[in-house]
């Protein structure tokens, strides 16, 4: 299991972002080092506060949009939901709403996804399988 740590500025809007629109929620906390682990489905994150003081790894300057250079895939059963809680609340999309076939092997797997920037601008995307066909 791989289980992202991502570091952000405000942990309460975070929360907000990743459990009050996303779905995400709650599975243990520790408010008093500012951290939070979250998990939707099959998806874990652990947010911590990274200016909150305390023991952080830092390896270089926190500059916004944090995460530059990745993306986290986000398997869900349904991106509906989440891309109306979103859209409900204006919050804009990186990439909207797509369907997508990837060649593996011999097969291509179609996708129905989008993308979304966390309040630190993390790059999420959100994907649901909508089936298989030959390459």
């Amino acid at each position: 299991m791989l289980t992202p740590e991502l570091l952000v500025t405000d942990l309460a809007a975070s929360l907000r972002f990743w459990c009050g629109l996303c779905g995400f929620a709650v599975l243990h906390e520790r408010p008093e080092e500012g951290f939070a682990c979250i998990a939707r489905e099959d998806a874990r994150v652990m947010l911590e506060a990274a200016f909150h003081p305390g023991r952080r790894w830092i390896t270089g300057p926190l500059e916004p949009p944090f995460g530059r250079g990745i993306n986290l895939e986000i398997g869900v059963v349904d991106v509906a939901p989440i891309a109306a809680a979103l859209q409900a609340a204006a919050h804009q999309f990186y990439l909207p709403i797509e369907e997508k076939w990837y060649r593996v092997r011999t097969e291509e797997v179609g996708v129905r996804q989008f993308l979304v920037q966390d309040p630190d601008g993390y790059l999420l995307r959100f994907q649901q399988r909508i089936g298989t066909r030959a390459a």
